[in-house]
């Protein structure tokens, strides 16, 4: 009896948040010589492809380059497992599997996706691969198959948006931080951007300046 192939995994970058706490559109805040979203973009093109963007129809983005697909949430305010959906089923005849993240996770690690893949399997055993913090699970720290798009809608005509309903239906593999840690030591792939802050912190860690007109932008928002 053989394995079954190992999953053909894409990358789907969510960013239909209002980004109301940062005070400016995440995707587009500057990162050293690159928006956010294109450095995160970046980092996935490293490990996966094709690259999928989730976008809300507000939401701005910065030109891609063709290899890109954009597609958007149908409906605004679903949460992430609209844009989760919608990001399966634009790859689903290319891919087996997608690993998720969000636009604002600049300092995302290659070898923490690369853990988060493996930890799906070649045998089908599991529909799910999140990374679990103290027992909190990430879904935009996650691999899901592109099966699971019939089983979203299904939740989604329910109202059930919480990635938890779709973990207790499938076989999900809840990943230890502990795990993770070894390809990326700080976690600095769950480190989220939300506030003007988490931004600057992110830069230093970096080692990248904060430009001085996005500084006041960020200031005056947060004022």
């Amino acid at each position: 009896m053989t394995d079954t192939p190992a999953p053909t995994v894409a990358g789907i970058v969510l960013c239909g948040g209002q980004s109301q706490r940062m005070g400016s559109a995440k995707a587009l805040l500057p990162f050293g010589d690159e928006t956010m979203i294109e450095r995160v973009i970046r980092i996935l093109n490293s490990v996966v492809s094709p690259i999928v963007v989730v976008a809300g129809h507000d939401t701005k983005l910065p030109p891609l380059p063709d290899s890109i697909i954009v597609t958007h949430d149908r409906q605004p305010n679903q949460g992430p497992l609209e844009g989760i959906r919608m990001g399966l089923a634009a790859i689903e005849n290319t891919a087996t599997a997608a690993f998720v993240t969000g636009c604002d996770v600049p300092l995302l690690v290659p070898g923490f996706i690369q853990t988060l893949i493996d930890q799906l399997g070649t045998d089908g055993e599991h529909d799910v691969a999140v990374a679990s913090e103290d027992g909190f699970l990430h879904p935009l720290a996650a691999v899901y198959r592109t099966h699971l798009v019939p089983v979203i809608d299904v939740l989604l005509t329910a109202e059930r948006r919480r990635p938890l309903f779709l973990y207790d239906q499938v076989a999900t593999n809840p990943v230890s931080t502990d795990l993770l840690k070894q390809s990326d030591p700080q976690l600095a792939s769950l480190a989220n951007l939300n506030k003007a802050g988490d931004y600057f912190a992110a830069l230093e860690q970096a080692g990248l300046p904060a430009e001085p007109h996005i500084i006041e932008m960020l200031q005056d928002s947060d004022s």
